[in-house]
């Protein structure tokens, strides 16, 4: 970049490169390393390529964990690399996917009944970075259920996790001495937990479920009330990850009766509900309308042909539907392939990669780029050397 271009002007244009081409600026003079490097560059900094993330397990005898990030662009799918797992994530030997925010991903590991240190991991895939945060206070799991949510804050890009400790079973609240959700929420910034958000809540008698998502700095996730007695999937509970307030959403009748299963999504930077029939192997995909409770659209329906099994796990910023399907004839206990449907066609295009698949869309961001890696936040020491 021409030493005659000012330095305001500079600025402008690095805010508008990919993150590869800024990581390697900062090798290119030391006043690009410091401007890359600072926190206001890298909060102000918001990267235009999205990418799928996409973890899978291999058939070998242990199930293999690996990650590929696939750019989501007019070349889809073929633009595509193996992404090296950190050694925190592999630290939860069996991670899943809390949810994805401004480039960030969280990681936790929801089925080890119990550790010495448990914890949640952020990872930035575009720079190759994760920390990890401890999470305190955890119940015995024979009466409560730990839900996890992450989102980044909009106006400060500020990353938080909400922790919510729910009890499992209605009937344990009257008997122990205690509040039935207990939230607590850590922000990045200040490395921090804090407690006093359990009264904010919109009501005390709440299920919570681990299916959520993140849209323009509102975090939802679907719940249901324990005193229903009507469906399982009657509510979604929202937290504005700014003013760090609860609402509810009610789902109209039509939409949570009648299905077997719902999942909540993303589509376009909209709120979706994909209500899926087993019988008929059929997702219906509606739309929140402006965040109106009780106003949803159907879309379309995903009902691709010839398969026995369908998972609808993330969509493409084309709109598309990013599918896990198992094909008629094979196996019951076989790999699942991992495909993008078109919904005009009812076509599928196999993307080639077999397994158990969890997918995640993501923007490329700095974040985490000022922060020491492998660091874990409530803990005196950084698990491994960066």
């Amino acid at each position: 970049m021409s030493d005659n271009l000012p330095f305001e002007l500079q600025v402008e244009i690095m805010k508008r490169l990919p993150v590869r081409s800024l990581i390697q600026f900062r090798s290119v003079s030391k006043s690009w390393k410091s401007l890359i490097s600072s926190s206001r560059f890298i909060v102000d900094y918001s990267g235009h390529q999205q990418h799928l993330f996409v973890m899978h397990e291999d058939d070998s005898d242990d199930f293999n964990q690996q990650c590929v990030s696939i750019v989501d662009d007019h070349t889809f799918p073929h633009q595509r690399v193996s992404v090296t797992i950190p050694p925190l994530v592999k630290n939860l030997k069996d991670p899943s996917i809390v949810g994805g925010s401004h480039g960030l991903l969280c990681l936790y590991d929801f089925d080890l009944d119990a550790k010495e240190m448990e914890m949640a991991v952020l990872w930035n895939p575009s720079i190759r970075k994760a920390v990890a945060v401890v999470l305190p206070n955890m119940p015995d799991n024979k009466i409560y259920r730990t839900v996890l949510g992450f989102g980044v804050c909009c106006q400060t890009n500020d990353p938080k996790i909400i922790k919510i400790n729910h009890i499992k079973l209605w009937k344990d609240a009257g008997s122990i001495n205690c509040i039935p959700s207990q939230v607590e929420v850590f922000t990045l910034s200040t490395g921090a937990w804090r407690s006093s958000y359990s009264s904010n809540l919109p009501r005390k008698s709440i299920i919570w479920f681990r299916d959520q998502v993140v849209i323009d700095g509102i975090h939802y996730w679907l719940a249901t009330d324990r005193t229903s007695e009507v469906s399982l999937y009657d509510l979604i509970i929202s937290f504005d990850i700014t003013n760090e307030e609860f609402k509810e959403v009610i789902l109209p009748d039509g939409l949570s009766r009648n299905f077997d299963q719902h999942v909540m999504s993303n589509l376009k930077n909209s709120l979706v509900m994909l209500e899926f029939n087993r019988r008929r192997t059929l997702y219906n995909v509606w739309m929140m309308e402006d965040g109106v409770s009780k106003s949803f659209t159907k879309l379309f329906t995903i009902c691709p042909p010839d398969v026995e099994q369908i998972y609808v796990l993330e969509f493409r910023k084309s709109g598309e539907p990013v599918i896990q399907v198992r094909h008629l004839g094979r196996p019951p206990d076989g790999l699942l392939s991992l495909a993008v449907y078109e919904p005009d066609s009812k076509h599928i295009n196999d993307l080639g990669i077999d397994g158990f698949h969890e997918v995640k869309a993501y923007t490329e961001t700095l974040l985490l780029l000022d922060k020491p890696n492998f660091f874990i936040y409530g803990d005196t020491t950084p698990a491994f050397e960066a």
